[in-house]
């Protein structure tokens, strides 16, 4: 309630508590910033399916992002995380009643249904459904299989077949530290099957990223591909309990992480803070800093939806309405942000394109 009441008194104050435009910043590179889309198109389909997926190459993204967990039998496949229960109807399967658990994960007790807990070909007999039907509604529901990773490697074989310029993947290691402790590393078959595809050196079209350290610099021993170094807003690596995201971010914590990664991937709170009533406040000194290390910067996650976007940006009072994502992104960009993972490809293209072109 406190939160809504925010929200509508935000909502009443004027435009002008928006941030002010920015002089716009280049990119480390000087190549134009990547759209990474964040589960696929999963702003408009049921995340982490193949249609997420083929919808988002459909609308131009740069990169297509599967978060990979493991079943039972170590095949990696692409969920948001590996208790299910949220993203597809396993709840709702009396076959799958007795697999219900209590796991603990990266320090907390998570109860529901589990990919470990299951073999592929019984995972394939569920259905997708959307993670935030409140927001997306449950149109396609029970539509879409969960695919494996293999699976999305092989749809963008086919699509960069007839590219110039191919389509890239950007994988995320979901909670690598307790798969490796329970006998499912993710490593072995992520490099194995990236080799497969032809994924090969610092200038494959792939990065791989991961919010714990240490599997990070395990793939760092074994592979030369581009690796990313997510953070958030708080709270530090599962797998390092004595180090904060907040440190890692200081300008001594970015020279460590480029030790061993090609760039980060922060909560864009990071780059930008917003104030209590949901304004965007002045950027931080963060992408100034990674670039100073040598980092890229692919902040997350960018939202048509009213409910996340900043109060200048809100188009009314209703959470599932969409307002002004392109004003949002565009604030962004004019810190010299290398790239952003978004839910909306089809939105954020066109804004990332026109600010680059600015």
């Amino acid at each position: 309630m406190r939160r809504w009441c925010a929200a509508v008194l935000a909502l009443l104050l004027p435009a002008g508590c928006a941030a002010e435009p920015m002089a716009a910043v280049p990119t480390l590179d000087g190549q134009p910033p990547i759209v990474i889309a964040h589960r696929g198109a999963s702003g408009e389909r049921p995340e982490h399916t193949l249609a997420s997926y083929e919808l988002a190459i459909e609308q131009g993204a740069d990169f297509i992002e599967p978060d990979l967990v493991l079943t039972k039998d170590g095949v990696l496949v692409a969920r948001h995380e590996n208790e299910i229960s949220e993203t597809t109807d396993v709840a709702d399967r009396p076959e799958f009643a007795d697999r219900k658990a209590t796991r603990r994960i990266d320090g907390k007790d998570v109860t529901g249904w589990f990919t470990e807990d299951v073999t592929l070909a019984e995972l394939k007999t569920l259905r997708a459904k959307e993670r935030i039907p409140r927001l997306r509604g449950t149109a396609n529901d029970g539509k879409f299989e969960v695919p494996t990773f293999e699976e999305i490697l092989d749809l963008l074989a086919r699509v960069n077949m007839e590219r110039t310029h191919p389509v890239g993947v950007y994988p995320e290691t979901k909670h690598p530290g307790y798969f490796a402790a329970i006998g499912l590393p993710h490593e072995a078959p992520l490099l194995a099957l990236l080799e497969k595809y032809g994924y090969r050196g610092r200038t494959a079209p792939v990065f791989i990223q991961s919010f714990e350290v240490g599997n990070l610099k395990a793939i760092r021993a074994k592979s030369d591909l581009p690796l990313i170094q997510l953070m958030d807003d708080e709270g530090g690596p599962a797998d390092d309990p004595r180090t904060s995201y907040a440190a890692m971010a200081s300008p001594a914590g970015l020279k460590a992480v480029a030790a061993y990664a090609d760039g980060i991937g922060p909560n864009k709170a990071m780059v930008i803070p917003r104030g209590a009533l949901g304004t965007l406040g002045d950027p931080t000194s963060l992408v100034r800093d990674a670039h100073a290390a040598g980092l890229k910067v692919h902040p997350w996650t960018f939202r048509r939806e009213n409910y996340f976007l900043p109060l200048g940006d809100k188009s009314g009072i209703n959470p599932a309405g969409h307002g002004d994502l392109a004003a949002e992104i565009a604030a962004y960009l004019a810190t010299g942000i290398d790239g952003l993972f978004s839910d909306n490809p089809r939105e954020a293209i066109p804004a990332v394109k026109e600010g680059a072109s600015r």
